[in-house]
């Protein structure tokens, strides 16, 4: 099946690609310009980001919202785990910010709302992927990206960020690699 990716995200790219094959996936075509991240869920995003590349490519298209919650903070930064220390922000300024407003060791989840819509088909499916984890107050890690070099995953027990996994560890316990799993089952692929 051929999936249209709904990111201009080169890290999610390359995660879904992996996480997606043997589908074929295709960049979001340059003239498409995805709406504004502006739902109050990780859902309401993705829904959103996958409706419009699929009404303007005609192919399934799949779309993603993810970030991190951490329960010290009250589930935030949440939807706007992106622009966390501003609308620029880059991603060691959001992981500093998080490091300076949640206490160390303290309870992380990342979540992964993914969207499926195929317009031939008049089909649309809505899952989540979950990881949880807790906060390390020093970073580490070169793998990865966002809030990685400080998450340590429940699922491993070595004391590795998800930073220092390599990326079949990494896709094996995701946030993405669960949901992209859901997905795939519903799909029956």
């Amino acid at each position: 099946m051929r999936l249209v990716l709904a990111t201009r995200n080169a890290h999610k790219l390359r995660e879904f690609a992996t996480l997606l094959a043997p589908h074929e996936t295709v960049e979001l075509p340059p003239e498409v310009v995805l709406p504004p991240e502006t739902g109050e869920t990780f859902a309401a995003n993705a829904l959103e980001k996958a409706r419009t590349a699929a009404r303007a490519t005609g192919m399934p298209a799949i779309a993603d919202d993810s970030g991190i919650q951490a329960a010290a903070l009250g589930g935030a930064p949440g939807v706007r785990s992106a622009r966390y220390a501003g609308e620029h922000a880059t991603d060691a300024e959001n992981l500093a910010k998080l490091l300076r407003a949640a206490p160390a060791g303290s309870p992380l989840a990342y979540v992964c709302a993914l969207a499926y819509v195929n317009p031939a088909a008049g089909a649309e499916l809505l899952v989540e992927g979950r990881c949880s984890g807790t906060l390390d107050p020093e970073p580490r890690g070169e793998g990865g990206f966002g809030y990685d070099p400080a998450f340590l995953p429940d699922d491993i027990a070595d004391g590795r960020t998800m930073a220092e996994l390599d990326p079949a560890e990494k896709d094996a316990i995701s946030h993405r690699g669960r949901a992209v799993r859901e997905l795939l089952a519903l799909l029956d692929c």
